[in-house]
């Protein structure tokens, strides 16, 4: 079985974040699927900690170390689609990118942010979260 995996909580999980051990139970037994611009979220997430003074160098080389570990499979997915998903529910392109990956591979999301959440839910994506 796969989910698709969010940066929010790749994050949770690389930056040893309170959430972390939910979201290790929560997939376990899971492949992870994401779309290639995760990768790139993790670079920006990072930079904005960067910017607020909540992160090192040293501490988001560390998670990098984690990150580089973690086996997930990265998706190709449809710019046109994501597009369209951006346009119909006025969402961020890095949102709908998430949601065009799960469509794509039929799997569930797992995501801590509220908002992706409910624009996955009106898609018909399922949320992989704790019951």
């Amino acid at each position: 079985m796969y989910v698709t995996i969010d940066t929010s909580a790749l994050i949770a999980v690389i930056s040893n974040e309170e959430s972390k051990q939910d979201i290790v139970d929560l997939t376990e037994g899971y492949s992870l699927y994401a779309p290639m611009s995760v990768h790139w979220e993790i670079g920006n997430a990072f930079s904005a900690m960067f910017k607020r003074k909540s992160s090192s160098i040293e501490r988001a080389k560390q998670a990098l170390e984690s990150y580089r570990e973690i086996p997930i499979k990265f998706i190709d997915v449809s710019l046109a689609n994501t597009l369209e998903i951006s346009h119909a529910l006025n969402i961020y392109a890095y949102d709908a990118y998430l949601i065009q990956c799960a469509q794509q591979t039929s799997s569930s999301l797992l995501t801590l942010d509220s908002g992706l959440k409910s624009a996955a839910k009106k898609m018909g994506i399922h949320i992989l979260e704790k019951l």
